[in-house]
């Protein structure tokens, strides 16, 4: 168990360092303007001067790629910033004190997710706009109720451990409690819900840009551009599999990682 969990974690930290890396880099330079076009360079197959081909528009996809991954991990970086950080919150109020706030919070979250998450983030970014704010508020909103469904459980349970009631009964106050004795031991399950999470939130903003209400042209997006490539399938294949290729690698190495750090939490 210890070494498949190993070879989950090394495999998983390579693949998603190695993105991390091409990411951050085509934030600060790409080896042509993404949102430029020429005409001249239609269709190029892959090759030295194109790594992954031009599309129809004559914009090189290895470029357009690297652009688009970075505006998806921004994206799923602040949604799952804003469920994790407001999922802790409502869901230690919960769990460390129970009551009818838990009740009220918890009825809250469970109203929530009543909803297919897909369908209503669908609806909310529809009626408010396309856009990157939107997306992210929108998932970010719907990410709430899982984390804090996770951090409640977790705060339920450590509440009645003996070191806990012998904090109460040494005078620690309630979030001391909570912030400085119970959170840190929530750590190895939610960062286990990170990476799901961050997963999560990739393919739903593609998603929504390949059903053409994400990110807009032409600004790239990966979910865009797999939508496009579907016409060209025959002419160009290289224009969806670098970009269908780009969506696997970004999600694999982090389903790796999640996968390892749930192993090493069952050990």
């Amino acid at each position: 168990m210890k070494k498949r969990a190993n070879v989950f974690l090394w495999a998983g930290g390579i693949l998603s360092g190695l993105m991390l890396c091409i990411i951050i880099l085509g934030y600060f330079w790409t080896p042509y303007d993404p949102t430029a076009m020429d005409p001249k360079a239609k269709f190029c197959a892959p090759s030295l001067n194109h790594l992954l081909g031009t599309d129809n528009f004559g914009r090189d996809i290895f470029s357009r790629v690297v652009d688009g991954a970075g505006t998806s991990f921004f994206i799923a970086l602040c949604v799952v910033a804003i469920g994790c950080l407001a999922g802790i919150l409502i869901g230690s109020l919960c769990g460390y004190y129970g009551g009818l706030p838990d009740l009220i919070l918890t009825r809250v979250c469970d109203s929530i997710t009543a909803f297919p998450a897909f369908l209503l983030a669908l609806v909310i970014v529809t009626v408010a706009g396309p856009g990157t704010e939107n997306i992210i508020l929108a998932l970010g909103i719907l990410f709430i109720p899982s984390f804090a469904r996770i951090v409640r459980s977790e705060f339920a349970r450590c509440r009645e451990l003996n070191y806990i009631k012998s904090a109460k009964l040494m005078g620690a106050g309630g979030m001391r409690i909570m912030f400085r004795h119970i959170l840190p031991n929530t750590f190895p399950v939610l960062l286990s819900a990170v990476t799901i999470g961050f997963n999560n939130a990739v393919l739903s903003e593609a998603s929504m840009s390949f059903l053409g209400i994400g990110i807009q042209p032409p600004y790239a997006s990966l979910g865009s551009m797999l939508s496009d490539s579907q016409s060209f399938l025959h002419s160009a294949p290289w224009y969806a599999l670098g970009t269908g290729g780009a969506i696997v690698l970004l999600i694999l190495g982090f389903s790796l990682l999640s996968e390892g750090l749930q192993l090493k939490g069952q050990r």
